[in-house]
């Protein structure tokens, strides 16, 4: 008896991230989603620039890549254009919260039918480790080697938060991807992100907080004790908005 195996939405592709690197984890999730829904045939995904720019070598559905910070809009063009298919984006701290800051806040704003799958993991990654717009105070990078100093940069965003004063977003929640149960809890989640947009109900976006051991300069163990410490208490889990609950 086969007890784990390969989600059919992911290809055989060996992935170019970090040892360590939490994406690989995040991606088996949302392919898991994929396949329990059986949307495969209808699936687009829309990969960001950042780290995961080579999300397309990795998923069984269609793909397309978007201009850095604009997954957003283009999922919604891909969403409009065919309104059965099912569309989702997945996308980095830097994509989604500095240069796409607009086209997420919109596309939530107007509620449309999309899901949206954003990995926190409080650094730029792909370019060398500089200060994100989530990194914690204090947090040592490239571009803040004595500390992210909040009265010259500001404090870091909470988008799940900022998202949650809209009227349009239909769903959100933040999760984490450092232990079986935490994991366990965002399978569950990101599963019924995309169930809204199945069944209509519209913008889902589900924050994933990840681990970052290259650029955060730790070993994997300790990068994933670090978000359980530090970034958990910073970016509380949770639902911070359930159309289903509200309705």
């Amino acid at each position: 008896m086969t007890a784990y195996h390969k989600p059919h939405a992911l290809t055989e592709t060996p992935t170019h991230y970090c040892p360590g690197c939490t994406h690989g984890i995040i991606h088996r999730l949302v392919a898991e989603a994929i396949d329990s829904l059986g949307i495969e045939g209808r699936t687009i995904g829309v990969a960001p620039v950042g780290c995961a720019v080579l999300a397309y070598n990795y998923f069984s559905c269609d793909m397309i890549e978007a201009a850095h910070g604009r997954a957003p809009a283009v999922a919604t063009g891909l969403k409009r254009a065919g309104n059965d298919t099912i569309v989702f984006s997945y996308q980095g701290d830097g994509d989604l919260a500095s240069i796409g800051m607009a086209e997420t806040v919109h596309a939530a704003a107007r509620n449309e039918n999309i899901t949206v799958i954003f990995v926190n993991n409080a650094i730029y990654g792909m370019t060398g480790g500089q200060m994100a717009p989530t990194t914690l105070p204090g947090q040592v990078t490239q571009t803040s080697p004595y500390g992210r100093d909040v009265s010259a940069c500001g404090f870091p965003v909470r988008v799940c938060e900022m998202l949650a004063t809209l009227d349009g977003p239909r769903f959100l929640a933040r999760v984490a991807v450092n232990n079986v149960k935490n994991i366990r809890q965002a399978k569950a989640t990101i599963q019924k992100a995309f169930q809204n947009q199945v069944e209509g109900k519209g913008f889902s976006l589900v924050e994933v907080l990840s681990s970052c051991p290259t650029n955060w300069g730790m070993t994997p163990q300790a990068a994933l004790k670090w978000v359980d410490e530090h970034m958990i208490p910073y970016y509380p889990l949770g639902v911070y908005k359930d159309c289903a609950k509200e309705d």
